[in-house]
């Protein structure tokens, strides 16, 4: 038997969210159906105007309430270590370790190539504006293990080389395949202390 067409819309939408499959949708979309209408109304408001809300840092792509980020905008961060990752989640991962105090940069994708996303779109000319104006000596490529995230170090690091700085990646301990954020404190903390240069 189908849902109401409304309904299956709903469901669609939340299939859409990581680690949602159609029985957990269906059973948040009928949880939805049971919310006060005001709790539905500001769940609406907020989902509507997220983007608004909490934009891109305008130096590095970390999330902002406005102007610069708290990292940017923190005179004890070491501006001479640049930690280069593929989404703003994975900088709140590193951070949580306290084992990394230099500045982050966010490039706006992984390079996907059948998924339409190619090295033309990663605006390296930015990161390498932010290392020639802030002098780093050292470029950290903290991308997931998995085969997007190695073709995007790799790209990056023939691009930094000819600036004659340190490029490093995370140690390998971690697991292949696995996203930052699954990653638990103490094994990306080692990950950060053991990381080589590439």
């Amino acid at each position: 038997m189908k849902y109401p067409e409304d309904l299956q819309i709903l469901i669609a939408f939340l299939k859409k969210l990581p680690g949602v499959g159609a029985r957990t949708a269906e059973r948040f979309a009928f949880e939805m159906l049971a919310w006060p209408k005001q709790e539905l109304a500001r769940f609406a408001e907020q989902t509507a105007s997220i983007q608004e809300k909490i934009p891109p840092c305008p130096v590095c792509g970390c999330l902002t309430q406005e102007g610069l980020c708290l990292f940017c905008s923190s005179p004890s961060r070491d501006a001479l270590s640049l930690c280069i990752l593929g989404n703003a989640r994975d900088v709140y991962a590193v951070e949580q370790t306290r084992a990394f105090t230099g500045l982050y940069h966010i490039v706006e994708h992984l390079l996907s190539p059948l998924d339409g996303r190619h090295a033309a779109d990663l605006n390296v000319g930015r990161i390498e504006q932010r290392i020639l104006q802030n002098g780093v000596k050292e470029a950290v490529l903290a991308f997931d293990s998995t085969l997007e995230g190695d073709a995007t170090a790799l790209y990056l690091k023939e691009r930094l080389q000819p600036l004659q700085i340190k490029i490093t990646r995370l140690a390998f301990g971690m697991p292949v395949g696995s996203s930052l954020d699954h990653i638990d404190g103490g094994t990306l903390a080692r990950a950060l202390a053991g990381r080589q240069i590439v």
